[in-house]
């Protein structure tokens, strides 16, 4: 079993959702293991940026991008479906996350303008 940690933008995301919502969300990435990590599968996805390695979860109506760190898993972002889905009809960009995340740097700086 890992420790969770979040980002600022994760606890606000969390935050904003009743403490039943927060616990239901929470209990996927708190119950994930080292192999469920090492051969991801769905709900689970793994992609790299750069020479990190990211991973996505789906729990519910969101979407946890997160890395491990040791024996933490780090959540940087938490994401509705929603607004992920109209971050791309916006920008028009492909509807496969993996495609997304891999080979549009417009998705890394929308997340990276939640934290702001």
């Amino acid at each position: 079993m890992y420790q969770v940690t979040f980002s600022e933008q994760s606890l606000r995301e969390l935050n904003k959702l009743d403490k039943l919502t927060q616990l239901e969300l929470i209990e996927p990435i708190s119950n994930l293991h080292a192999a469920e990590l090492a051969h991801p599968r769905e709900p689970l996805g793994r992609f790299k940026r750069g020479k990190l390695t990211y991973y996505r979860l789906r729990a519910g109506d969101y979407r946890f991008y997160f890395e491990v760190q040791g024996d933490t898993l780090h959540t940087h972002y938490i994401l509705h479906k929603n607004s992920l889905e109209d971050f791309l009809l916006r920008n028009k960009l492909p509807v496969s996350e993996q495609q997304l995340v891999e080979q549009h740097s417009k998705f890394w700086k929308y997340l990276e303008s939640l934290t702001k």
